[in-house]
C-alpha cells in the first residue's frame, strides 16, 4: 500500500458537462481559483482543461491557457500543474458508406498544434493520451497515433516538462515501454490509469491489477475510475501501491441524486485515504516525489517574448 498518496483533482475536463452541474469551474478566473481551492483540500497535482468563458464548451484556446497559470501562479498557495494536451483528437467519421465525409464536430490537429500552451506555458506535468481509441460514440475515434506520441515525447523531453502518459488500455502501456526502449521517456515514467471510459479498460479490480502489472519497474503512476467507481478506485490505487485521481471530469455526484464539488471530491478521497492509515501529499512533496521542474521564470520569459 502507497502510505503517503498524491491527489491529483482534474477539475474541469472536456466532456458535455457544463449544463449538467453548476459546480463545473469554467471561466478563467473560475478555474484558477478551483485550482486553489482543491490544493488546499489536499490535493497535490491540479490536472486542467479549459473552456470557452460564454458556452462552457471544451476548448484549446492558448490565451484560456495562459490566463488560468497565470492567476495561478501569481497566488500565494503552491500548486503543482498538470495541463492536458488531449484536445484537438476528435475524428467523427462520415456514414458506413461515406466515412471520409467527416463529420462537422472533427476537431483533428497534430501533437505540436496539442502541444502549443505547454510550449509557452511550462508547467510542470503535461497529459500525453498514448493511443487511439474508440468513445461510446458511434463513427468517433479519438486519434493518437504513434508519430503524434514519438513527436510529443521528443519535443515535451526537449523542453523539460514531464508526460503524464494517460492508458486506457494494456495497447497504450505497451507502447509507452517501446517509446522508453528508444529514448523519448525520462525514467522514472509518470502513468495515469484511465479506468472505465468506454470502450478503453473497464474499471474492475483484475482489469486495474493487470494495467498496474504491466507497468515499467520503477515507474510512478496513478489511477482512477469514472463516475460510481471513483472512489472504490481511490482506494483500490493506494491499496496497489499508487496515487489516485478525482474531480469533477471524472465523475459529477458525491452520492446518488448529489452533485459535488470539485472540493468535496478531494476531500472524500483525502478521507478514505487517511482512514486506510495515510497521509496525502503536499504540492512540494508530490514535486519531490515525482522529480518535477519547476519552471515558472523561464515560462515568464518565454511568454514576455
Amino acid at each position: 500500500m502507497n502510505r503517503s498518496p498524491i491527489i491529483t483533482a482534474a477539475i474541469t475536463g472536456s466532456g458535455d458537462t457544463a449544463n449538467k452541474t453548476p459546480h463545473l469551474p469554467i471561466t478563467p478566473e473560475q478555474i484558477a481559483k478551483e485550482a486553489i481551492e482543491v490544493t488546499k483540500a489536499g490535493a497535490g497535482v491540479v490536472h486542467i482543461h479549459v473552456r470557452d468563458p460564454k458556452t462552457g464548451a471544451p476548448s484549446r484556446e492558448v490565451k484560456l491557457y495562459a490566463e488560468v497559470v497565470d492567476r495561478i501562479r501569481d497566488a500565494d498557495t503552491d500548486v503543482v500543474i498538470n495541463l492536458t494536451t488531449g484536445m484537438g483528437g476528435d475524428l467523427y467519421l462520415g456514414p458506413d458508406d461515406e466515412p471520409l465525409n467527416l463529420d462537422s464536430y472533427t476537431d483533428l490537429i497534430g501533437q505540436k498544434a496539442r502541444q502549443e500552451h505547454v510550449e509557452m506555458l511550462l508547467p510542470e506535468i503535461c497529459s500525453l493520451d498514448c493511443g487511439s481509441f474508440n468513445y461510446n460514440i458511434d463513427n468517433y475515434v479519438y486519434v493518437s497515433s504513434t508519430g503524434m506520441l514519438r513527436e510529443g515525447a521528443k519535443r515535451l523531453q526537449e523542453i523539460g516538462v514531464k508526460p503524464e502518459l494517460e492508458v486506457f488500455d494494456l495497447g497504450h502501456i505497451w507502447f509507452a515501454k517501446q517509446m522508453m526502449a528508444e529514448g523519448l521517456l525520462d525514467a522514472p515514467p509518470l502513468f495515469q490509469l484511465c479506468m472505465g471510459i468506454k470502450w478503453g479498460a473497464e474499471a474492475t479490480t483484475q482489469n486495474f491489477q493487470t494495467m498496474v502489472s504491466n507497468l515499467p519497474e520503477g515507474s510512478n503512476w496513478a489511477g482512477f475510475g469514472i463516475g460510481a467507481q471513483e472512489m472504490p478506485m481511490v482506494a483500490q490505487a493506494a491499496i496497489l501501491g499508487g496515487n489516485v485521481r478525482v474531480g469533477l471530469e471524472d465523475n459529477l455526484y458525491l452520492a446518488k441524486g448529489e452533485l459535488a464539488t470539485n472540493v468535496q471530491l478531494v476531500e472524500r478521497a483525502r478521507k478514505i485515504l487517511e482512514l486506510m492509515g495515510a497521509s496525502v501529499q503536499t504540492a512540494q512533496e508530490s514535486r519531490e516525489s515525482l522529480g518535477l521542474v519547476k519552471q515558472e521564470s523561464a515560462a515568464k520569459l518565454r511568454s514576455a517574448s
